[in-house]
């Protein structure tokens, strides 16, 4: 049982290729695991989301109560980079001098459509969910199709390499400043002598070096940047506190993309936990149905192969539409 996968854990992510119901296996899976006692924020970072529509209420950009000990949340990646380059645009009209200012809002205006950007700004809202979570709350992660959601998974090592390269050369850059201040300063000492003597007399002091307090504070912003990204990456890479579920259709693409995403995955150091073939055929509802099982065996037969390690759990397909509790709890019964 899946459930068993979340014990112990901090964060679980379920992810696949689109449209193979990723979002219903999540939230089945979280209001299983609430129903038997477990905290659980369900959150989406799949820019189509669908989770308010699965259940049948709004489900937006701020936590929201959708059952007993289950909250959710759909990160949007948009509000979310508007968020994240203000506050960014906020610190560096802060640190930088007048005569800069008009290139940083140029810079950040180019930056809001970068590549990277969106991928960037989510990474930074999916770290200071798990940071904010409750001590006793798992984190569902329903993640965008495989391809964003790989790139999402390798993106703390990534950023936390970057941030430590942007330190190294703030601190280069914060050394030769004081350097070439001390160069000034020494040119001065004679002729200052006298003035700071008077200063002292009348119990005043120096202005506050400004360089000195700016370089010092970028780098207290820079430290906890670097922080949050290793906390991250260790968090993912650690098997005990997190997993990845790969939901898939038993057809020939989701399975190759599933096998695909399991080594991307694996590259990036996150353990894969489970499978879930979803929406299976039944063999006894008439010829079309029973052939149509018969195709998706061979593809399960396939994965197996490829994944013979990896438990694998089958869901049949399900009457009706997917929406609300009781459609949820009939899935979680296959998990």
């Amino acid at each position: 049982m899946l459930s068993g996968l979340a014990a112990g854990r901090e964060v679980l992510f379920v992810g696949g290729k689109g449209g193979v119901g990723k979002t219903a296996v999540a939230s089945a899976l979280g209001l299983s695991l609430a129903r038997a006692g477990r905290r659980v924020l369900l959150v989406s970072t799949d820019p189509a989301h669908n989770l308010g529509h699965l259940w049948d209420q709004r489900v937006g950009d701020e936590i929201t109560e959708l059952a007993p000990l289950l909250r959710g949340l759909e990160i949007d990646p948009a509000r979310t980079t508007a968020q994240h380059l203000a506050a960014v645009r906020s610190t560096m009209e802060r640190l930088m001098p007048d005569h800069l200012q008009g290139g940083v809002r140029r810079h950040l205006e180019l930056a809001r459509d970068a590549p990277g950007t969106h991928e960037a700004a989510v990474l930074e809202r999916i770290a200071e969910v798990v940071e904010q979570r409750h001590p006793d709350e798992l984190v569902v992660f329903d993640t965008a199709p495989s391809g964003h959601t790989a790139r999402l998974v390798a993106l703390p090592e990534l950023m936390q390499a970057w941030t430590g390269g942007l330190m190294r050369r703030q601190e280069r850059s914060a050394r030769f400043g004081a350097a070439l201040r001390g160069l000034q300063g020494q040119g001065r000492r004679d002729a200052d002598a006298g003035d700071r003597a008077a200063a002292d007399i009348v119990g005043s002091s120096r202005p506050v070096d400004q360089r000195g307090r700016r370089d010092a504070e970028i780098r207290q912003i820079l430290d906890r940047r670097q922080a949050r990204f290793t906390g991250l990456r260790s968090l993912l890479q650690d098997d005990a506190r997190s997993s990845f579920v790969i939901v898939l259709a038993a057809e020939r693409l989701p399975v190759l993309e599933s096998v695909e995403l399991h080594e991307q995955l694996t590259r990036a150091g996150m353990g894969v936990g489970a499978l879930v073939v979803n929406k299976r055929s039944p063999a006894d509802a008439g010829e079309l149905l029973a052939d149509r099982r018969a195709v998706e065996q061979r593809y399960v037969a396939q994965l197996g192969a490829a994944l013979p390690d990896l438990p694998l759990h089958e869901v049949p397909l399900l009457p009706g539409d997917l929406v609300g509790e009781d459609a949820l709890l009939r899935l979680a019964s296959f998990l």
